[in-house]
């Protein structure tokens, strides 16, 4: 297994995705070891000469004048644990709490937070055994970090909250009494540096930009068989149009578009015709997917330096310099997830309009709602209202949470970033987009049928049998609910993706022609 040593390797989204999911093992190395023990004897020798620093021997927030005596330092940092689990709503899903556990590894691995060794071994330990925290969604402003969520997350190690294991939530207690552990008594500093940071803000983060890629990798292939399917033009996809206005977005996914497209009968068909321009949402794709690309791109900057930071506060460089800085402020994060948000908005947007076209009966060869026999039948009318209800949904949701700050602990921290609502917001958009390009893939399956015996490329007649293995092409009424489940879960379990990379692979067709836009 390939092994990533936290706090010295580089971290990126795919690898902490991999950590996660078991294909990585993430590690301890003696580098790291070396830098964690030197920064713990740094704060315990800042505390034996009685130093007077931020967190370490005073209070929190407000009380940051009020200070602690050297005798109960300890006791501060488990109260603060106790104090800040005031998060409330729905828990935060396994698998983000999870890569909470991994960022924070690896953050506070990097040798300036002054934690004990033994305590980022038990966090090592809770992930390596999938014992996942219990972690409310609600509470944290992201700006002291992500406090409430955090302070949840690391109850455990103090022997309380709660931990799944087994599929179902016991406690702490219960949990250390299975596998003969004992609750960690923290030391100065410690518990500071376990709820100061951005995990929350960039797990969900991560989550979300790992969801949206795949969102916008689906919607080319989608998007082209709706192209087939309405018999548009592939002329707006040549590659002079893109290199006259050169983003990097636009070029990438009119190669896409082409590559899907090539050696079709269908596109071969109707060279002559006598329609002039496609509708937008056919010959912009390039332009409005590849916006959304580029601010994919920027979210993919930002992420990828805030899951390699150090976010906690204060830092400790040497028992000489401390700083009480604001690595923790989700600020650099929260306004690219708000970006992202719009950006993966747009995508549902535009593909709930060419379903709207493929429904017209505007194109030869094309029936109105799709079906031959409406009037006793209503065919493919009503799965529109619900992209289109979908699609409003998303719009009100993309008000950007970064717009807003509410001052908290008595006006010391004036000045907050709602990063974490724009986390779990992106991911409720993005829960929405996957269902609205669920709807186009099974509209688009169906019109693509309507072009037989002629036949599309090679890519998207493999996707389309991938698309009939599981829902039948439709003659009459049925519970269309159903047949859109299906096809949303073909789009979520990245099937679509994945049928389409096969068969360009056996083709010798690269559909990713540049590696920017991976995930790792």
């Amino acid at each position: 297994m390939t092994i990533f040593n936290y706090g010295i390797d580089h971290l990126t989204p795919g690898v902490a995705l991999d950590i996660v999911e078991g294909r990585t093992k993430g590690a301890l190395n003696e580098e790291a070891t070396q830098k964690i023990l030197a920064s713990r004897q740094n704060v315990l020798d800042i505390t034996e000469q009685e130093k007077i620093v931020y967190g370490v021997n005073t209070g929190f927030g407000s009380l940051c004048t009020t200070i602690i005596s050297k005798e109960d330092t300890g006791k501060l940092q488990e109260n603060i644990l106790r104090s800040h689990s005031v998060g409330v709503g729905a828990e935060t899903p396994l698998d983000v709490a999870k890569l909470m556990m991994v960022l924070k590894v690896h953050a506070l691995s990097k040798g300036y937070s002054g934690v004990a060794l033994e305590t980022l071994e038990r966090i090592i330990w809770h992930i390596e055994n999938d014992f996942i925290p219990y972690v409310p969604q609600q509470g944290s402003v992201g700006a002291s970090g992500d406090l409430a969520p955090l302070a949840h997350l690391f109850l455990p190690l103090i022997g309380e909250g709660k931990v799944w294991k087994d599929e179902q939530w016991i406690s702490a207690a219960e949990l250390f009494q299975k596998e003969n552990k004992e609750a960690l008594a923290l030391g100065p500093k410690e518990g500071l540096a376990l709820i100061n940071g951005t995990q929350f803000i960039a797990a969900y983060a991560l989550r979300g930009f790992v969801r949206m890629s795949n969102c916008l990798d689906t919607a080319d292939i989608i998007g082209a068989m709706s192209l087939e399917a309405l018999k548009g033009s592939m002329k707006p996809f040549d590659s002079e149009l893109h290199q006259i206005r050169p983003y990097q977005g636009s070029i990438y996914v009119a190669d896409r578009l082409e590559k899907l497209v090539t050696g079709s009968e269908i596109i071969d068909s109707h060279q002559n015709c006598s329609r002039v321009q496609d509708p937008y949402s056919l010959r912009c794709m390039p332009q409005v997917h590849g916006a959304s690309r580029n601010a994919w791109l920027h979210l993919k900057e930002m992420l990828t330096i805030e899951i390699n930071s150090v976010t906690d506060n204060p830092i400790i460089c040497s028992v000489d310099k401390t700083i009480s800085g604001g690595n923790f402020h989700g600020q650099p994060m929260a306004m690219p997830i708000d970006y992202a948000a719009l950006a993966s908005a747009e995508i549902g947007n535009i593909s709930d309009r060419r379903v709207y076209l493929m429904l017209e009966g505007d194109v030869e060869g094309l029936p109105a709602l799709l079906m031959n026999n409406t009037g006793l039948n209503s065919g493919f009318m009503i799965p529109q209202y619900t992209s289109a209800a979908l699609v409003s949904e998303n719009k009100g949701l993309c008000f950007p949470s970064s717009a807003d700050s509410v001052p908290t602990s008595l006006g010391q921290e004036d000045h907050v970033s709602m990063g974490s609502i724009g986390g779990r917001k992106l991911n409720t958009i993005l829960d929405n987009l996957e269902n609205i390009l669920g709807i186009e893939l099974f509209c688009a399956a169906q019109g693509f049928d309507f072009r037989k015996p002629l036949k599309s490329s090679e890519i998207l007649e493999e996707v389309h049998a991938h698309i009939r293995k599981h829902i039948s092409f439709a003659t009459e009424d049925r519970i269309f609910g159903d047949d859109m489940v299906i096809a949303t879960n073909l789009i979520k379990n990245k099937e679509i993706v994945s049928v389409a990379n096969s068969a360009a692979d056996r083709h010798n067709i690269n559909l990713y022609n540049h590696d920017v836009f991976g995930i790792y």
